[in-house]
């Protein structure tokens, strides 16, 4: 039966808002979370190395995360059983709360270790909130848009996720400025995830003028709401191979050029190229001003060529860009650096049966042996260096330049003579990495900022490829008695699990590895693959018809 909803510009408008600030209040969130994850790493873990800690708040920004996919069938199966409005409500409440408690959280120090552990279960709840957010988004505005505009309307919503992400880094640069780096590193930084409570109060007032979705409540005027819509979506193994060839196909190259263009490269740039906060947020800020538009450009191409075009050339570019991109990063953000890593290469020698993967569960375990004492040292200076294996039982050495300075094994001292030890050698390596000139900051003056706007806005745009015709095209594939339900649970796996791990994954796979540049192979592993299940086992949608009743379910 084909429907006769009809729905008013100004309607479509006021939906479009209200639907898409939620999402900015998502972005705002999770970005000020991973902005601020090494001032979080020193409030929330300490006792633990430097890079250990770096690591444990990227883990702990991916927590928001874990929650997603559980959040998906619980407030998909809402939302397709008692309406979308109502779930819209929730999702925003439970998104905000927690981010305005972050703010007032007291750190390690103060709380010991029930602070980490408060800290984590606020991203889970977040995560579990957001697992039906997006999704919900998606349907509410997709259900409003006629024939033609699906791809462009919903791209609205990635659009103002950007915005969120432009507002998170505003208020950080401000009260950053305003307050100074001290003061900031100290208390201020809690400010931010304050004042995220007026941004809760806009996105809940316009949410509760909105009516029902119109495709909902012919539905349910119609009697076809179902009953289980999880075991409708997923009841079957044709159906789960549909949902996993989905999230591989398209979220999980969505949540990888999301992590990679958004916060890998702000890590990257603070971690590695040791440039000032202020400049970071600066280059960024403008960096998603210029790329903006383009999530509208691609969500319009999408509905005049189609879906699968536009997501599959952006990741297939991706592919072959991401690499040279990070490295003019470094070419443009540090040259000194750059110039010294080529005269001046650090080599780790060592028996490589006594090098562990420094990273522990437990805050406060050591790793003694010459070969972890040396890479835990170069890794907590973020240094790119390289391995050679030497005989077994021979002492590990670290060579900068010329210079070799021998490492020691403390796995038979105590805990506070490895302590003093290790202090001693760290020193010796500090000094020898200043005299062969690596800089300990990147020299604001040689930095070339119009480059690094270009690069990072060059991934962004990337990004946008991937990501805008993402929300119609999974709108499109499922009925409208499943389709909160059924596209939530996918691109929460895809994008959530898949993208929300890269950037814990791909710095650990750096202090693994040595290289800056090894972690990138996880997106672009991640991009060939659902380059491949896009291109070869997903159908393409844009012409399919949203606004009809006990029809699509045979269709699809």
């Amino acid at each position: 039966m084909a429907s006769t909803i009809k729905v008013t510009s100004s309607e479509r408008r006021k939906v479009l808002l209200g639907s898409s600030l939620g999402t900015a209040f998502e972005w705002y969130d999770f970005h000020l979370y991973g902005t601020l994850a090494p001032v979080i790493a020193k409030h929330f873990f300490s006792g633990v190395s430097e890079s250990t800690g770096f690591i444990f708040a990227l883990l702990t920004f991916a927590a928001g995360f874990i929650g997603r996919p559980f959040g998906s069938l619980v407030f998909g199966r809402l939302g397709d059983m008692i309406g979308r409005k109502a779930t819209f409500l929730i999702t925003i409440i439970l998104m905000a709360l927690p981010t305005f408690f972050v703010g007032l959280l007291p750190g390690y120090e103060t709380l010991g270790v029930a602070a980490p552990i408060i800290l984590i279960a606020f991203r889970v709840l977040q995560g579990l909130a957001a697992g039906g957010e997006y999704g919900g988004a998606l349907v509410y505005v997709a259900e409003h848009s006629p024939p033609g505009r699906r791809g462009q309307d919903t791209s609205w919503i990635n659009a103002m996720g950007a915005m969120g992400i432009i507002l998170a880094l505003a208020v950080v640069f401000i009260v950053r400025t305003a307050i100074g780096e001290d003061a900031f590193s100290a208390w201020a930084w809690r400010l931010p995830f304050l004042l995220s409570l007026v941004l809760f109060g806009i996105s809940m007032w316009i949410r509760m003028t909105l009516k029902e979705s119109p495709v909902f409540a012919e539905m349910k005027a119609a009697g076809k709401v179902s009953n289980s819509p999880i075991k409708e979506a997923f009841g079957s193994a044709s159906n789960i191979k549909l949902a996993v060839l989905i999230a591989l196909g398209g979220p999980a190259a969505v949540g990888v050029m999301a992590y990679t263009s958004q916060f890998y490269t702000q890590f990257f740039l603070a971690k590695t190229l040791k440039i000032d906060a202020v400049i970071i947020n600066e280059i960024v800020i403008i960096a998603l001003l210029i790329s903006t538009p383009a999530y509208i450009a691609f969500g319009w191409l999408s509905d005049c060529i189609g879906r699968k075009p536009v997501v599959m050339c952006g990741a297939l570019i991706a592919i072959f860009t991401i690499q040279p991109a990070f490295h003019g990063l470094t070419h443009y953000g540090n040259r000194v650096l750059e110039d010294v890593q080529g005269k001046s290469p650090v080599v780790i020698s060592a028996d490589q049966e006594e090098c562990s993967f420094q990273f522990a569960l437990l805050a406060g375990k050591k790793f003694k042996s010459s070969c972890d004492v040396a890479h835990g040292v170069l890794s907590d200076q973020m240094v790119s260096y390289e391995r050679k294996s030497v005989a077994k039982g021979t002492p590990a050495s670290v060579q900068i330049g010329e210079q070799v300075i021998a490492s020691f094994d403390g796995r038979s001292m105590s805990d506070g003579d490895f302590d003093k030890k290790k202090k001693a050698f760290e020193g010796e390596v500090k000094a020898a990495l200043t005299s062969q000139g690596y800089p300990k900051s990147a020299n604001s003056s040689e930095i070339n900022k119009p480059m690094l706007i270009a690069i990072v806005t060059f991934l962004l745009i990337l990004y946008a490829a991937v990501y805008s015709p993402i929300g119609a095209w999974m709108v499109e594939l499922f009925p409208s008695r499943i389709r909160y339900t059924a596209i939530s649970l996918p691109y929460n796996v895809g994008a959530g699990w898949v993208g929300g791990f890269m950037p814990a994954t791909a710095f650990a796979m750096v202090a693994a590895n040595g290289n800056v540049y090894y972690g990138l192979w996880y997106p672009i592993v991640v991009l060939g693959v659902a380059l491949i299940i896009g291109t070869f086992f997903l159908p393409e949608t844009r012409n399919v018809e949203l606004n009809t009743v006990g029809v699509e379910s045979e269709k699809t």
